[in-house]
């Protein structure tokens, strides 16, 4: 991704469901939403992509919780992109927040963590790749 086409800090990127059974979930938002259904494989199991009929666009994620997902919260998660994950991570912890996961390293995209602010809510802070 060039410098030009990297998100803007403080934009939320994306939203993902981590639940331990997703294929359920994935039906259930499908119908009451209207989203269409894209698998992507996980290796030994598919997570899910959420699309809008209307656009083609994906807008979401239905994933389970296993692999690198398995310590993450039964809840609809937040990626807020940030300019630089570990300064935003040093000063999480400086204000009372604290990283209950990662960082971890998203592939060729690149690393997030997710926190939990000094009220309890939990959100992920995402850092794209340069370049």
């Amino acid at each position: 991704m060039s410098e030009k086409d990297r998100p803007d800090t403080g934009t939320v990127g994306w939203f993902d469901l981590t639940v331990d059974d997703a294929t359920t979930l994935r039906d259930f938002y499908a119908n009451v939403v209207g989203w269409t259904v894209q698998p992507q494989s996980m290796g030994d199991y598919d997570d899910y992509t959420m699309v809008s009929p209307a656009s083609g666009q994906a807008v979401a994620g239905v994933c389970h919780a296993r692999g690198s997902n398995a310590d993450l919260p039964a809840q609809w998660l937040m990626y807020i992109n940030v300019a630089d994950l570990d300064a935003s991570i040093g000063i999480c912890e400086e204000r009372g927040g604290a990283v209950i996961s990662g960082p971890k390293t998203m592939g060729g995209y690149g690393r997030y963590c997710v926190i939990r602010d000094p009220a309890g809510a939990v959100v992920a802070l995402f850092e794209p790749a340069s370049g």
